[in-house]
């Protein structure tokens, strides 16, 4: 432990300190060791204990030849990823977070040759030939993207690893590497849910000495992942990138890596999936049809009783109409038979 780092130099740093009681997360409970002046203090055992685990999990990911990317847009430690990034050479986020940075990768991808594009333009003076006005379109189009893609632009796939400072703030980051089940290492204060991430780090992510002092050890275990890479590595990641960009372009494979779905359109896309919602909706139709058979099969055994039933219902329902309008003549055949029937006697008695 004292090889990484000393309890001393976490002290110094400020690494101890945490948010205040009214702000903190229940679940950060296990990583708390008391609360001073309404102000909760870290337990650097799991401090330390988390970053020899983020440590050695780094230098592995790094010997294997993946990249990762540190993400960090808080105004006090900007500054910080941005040199331990330099540092190592590796991707970085330090401007506002690009939805879909992780999970619609070949978007972002576009936008970086078109960022490509732009450069030569001014490089080769291709701008200064154009009207004011499309120069001043252009120029803003290129900071637009040079602000927010600058730091991915050496990033050829998608990371084997998140490093991440307040995972709470960097929400998104984190739920697109859980979505393609990218390892995320985050440095979290007590506020933080520590379930979102896959090794914590309790640490005070609000000040500038603390957030160095932990980004410097993770980043030297990350050269020394470096430093064992071999030749043989890098052609194999090399082969299996080009692998995935075949797979792209033939629209064999979703683009994006892991469980995450794969939302990236091509031109040639649309006749894939009318195809498949016609496949789909057939499917449907024939479970309706054959829905609908099986239940007029099931329906002819009951049918007779329903069929007599209706029948000796609707037999009073038919008679009834003739009886309505013949219910009166009934009533004066009634009344004149009496008066006839004398008749009948009266000239019986006659003959």
């Amino acid at each position: 432990m004292s090889s990484i780092v000393s309890v001393q130099e976490l002290i110094e740093s400020g690494v101890h300190f945490g948010h205040q009681v009214s702000r903190w997360n229940p679940k950060m409970a296990p990583y708390i060791h008391a609360k001073q002046n309404y102000i909760h203090l870290i337990d650097l055992k799991e401090t330390i204990r988390g970053l020899i685990r983020a440590r050695h999990f780094l230098s592995r990911v790094a010997s294997l030849g993946e990249q990762i990317l540190l993400v960090g847009t808080k105004r006090q430690v900007r500054n910080v990823v941005e040199a331990e990034a330099t540092r190592a050479d590796l991707p970085r986020v330090t401007e506002r977070w690009i939805g879909g940075t992780l999970t619609n990768f070949q978007t972002i991808r576009s936008r970086l040759k078109r960022l490509e594009e732009l450069e030569s333009m001014e490089k080769e003076g291709e701008l200064a030939a154009l009207s004011k006005k499309q120069q001043a379109r252009f120029r803003r189009e290129l900071r637009k993207i040079r602000r927010n893609l600058e730091g991915i632009r050496n990033m050829d796939g998608l990371p084997g690893a998140l490093v991440v400072v307040d995972p709470k703030r960097e929400i998104n980051a984190v739920h697109e590497a859980n979505i393609l089940s990218i390892p995320v290492v985050a440095i979290l204060d007590t506020d933080c849910d520590p379930d979102v991430v896959d090794i914590p780090i309790p640490a005070n992510d609000d000040a500038m000495r603390s957030v160095h002092l932990i980004l410097s050890r993770l980043v030297d275990g990350i050269l020394e992942g470096k430093n064992q890479v071999t030749e043989e590595i890098l052609a194999q990641r090399k082969r299996r990138l080009e692998e995935l960009e075949m797979a792209e372009r033939d629209l064999l494979v979703p683009p994006s890596r892991g469980k995450g779905p794969s939302r990236g359109r091509g031109p040639s896309r649309g006749g894939e999936t009318r195809g498949a919602m016609g496949r789909v909706r057939g499917r449907a139709a024939a479970e309706r049809a054959a829905g609908a058979g099986a239940k007029e099969e099931s329906a002819p055994s009951p049918a007779p009783q329903a069929e007599g039933e209706a029948s000796k219902e609707a037999a009073p329902e038919k008679a009834a109409p003739v009886e309505e309008p013949s219910a009166q003549p009934q009533g004066e055949e009634a009344q004149a038979v009496p008066e006839k029937a004398p008749e009948k006697e009266i000239q019986g008695t006659g003959e």
